[in-house]
């Protein structure tokens, strides 16, 4: 008895639901007390200015955060050195929410005037990817399923029972990525927002299983 081994795609278009907006905060000082101190400051800031838009201050996650030494290069003589000036710290973080282009405007418009200046990027998601990402894993069976029955037909073999079922675990990715900064936001409107009239294409997803079946 042998075996078939057929590699099944299940594709999806899905429209997206959530709002994404990343966020980076970054900043020098000469001391490391310092720089722990500014990190936490900052981020408390931003924390304040997100509650005003009806946000919970655990609403926004951390995704890195990372303090490192920062030198600059200059010339003694005829030889370039390095200068200690400080410690820097990046934190990068994001909030979510149900999209909705009035809140998403006040938002980018607080963010863009703010002291802090942070860098931020929006995009797009889905809220629940599980559930897409279980009907991507039917999709690809099902398709593995249908091509089996064509090749074990054309071969003039029987399909028996499955041996066994192969899944990468690979990350899919349900993200739509729009804009980057300040500088490309339309003009704010006399509300302290910006006038946001995005619509997100679909996102087309994929994803693959193999799946291996005795023949005879």
């Amino acid at each position: 008895m042998g075996t078939l081994r057929v590699t099944g795609k299940g594709q999806l278009k899905i429209r997206p639901d959530t709002t994404c907006i990343k966020i980076s905060l970054k900043g020098m000082e000469e001391e490391y007390s310092e720089i722990l101190h500014r990190s936490s400051m900052d981020t408390a800031k931003l924390k304040e200015l997100l509650s005003a838009y009806g946000f919970e201050r655990a609403d926004l996650k951390t995704l890195y955060f990372d303090v490192d030494t920062e030198y600059q290069r200059h010339k003694e003589g005829d030889e370039y050195k390095s200068r200690f000036v400080g410690y820097t710290y990046e934190h990068d973080l994001k909030i979510e929410f149900d999209s909705d282009h009035e809140r998403l405007g006040k938002i980018l418009y607080g963010l863009a005037h703010c002291s802090l200046q942070p860098e931020f990027r929006i995009s797009y998601t889905i809220k629940d990817q599980e559930a897409a990402k279980n009907e991507l894993l039917g999709k690809a069976v099902k398709d593995a399923k249908e091509k089996a029955l064509i090749l074990s037909k054309s071969a003039g073999v029987s399909l028996k029972e499955i041996e066994s079922i192969d899944y990468s675990w690979g990350e899919v990715k349900f993200e739509t990525r729009l804009f980057e900064q300040s500088k490309i936001l339309p003009e704010a409107t006399l509300n302290n927002s910006y006038d946001i009239d995005i619509e997100p294409d679909d996102m087309d997803v994929s994803d693959t299983v193999t799946v291996v079946w005795k023949i005879a």
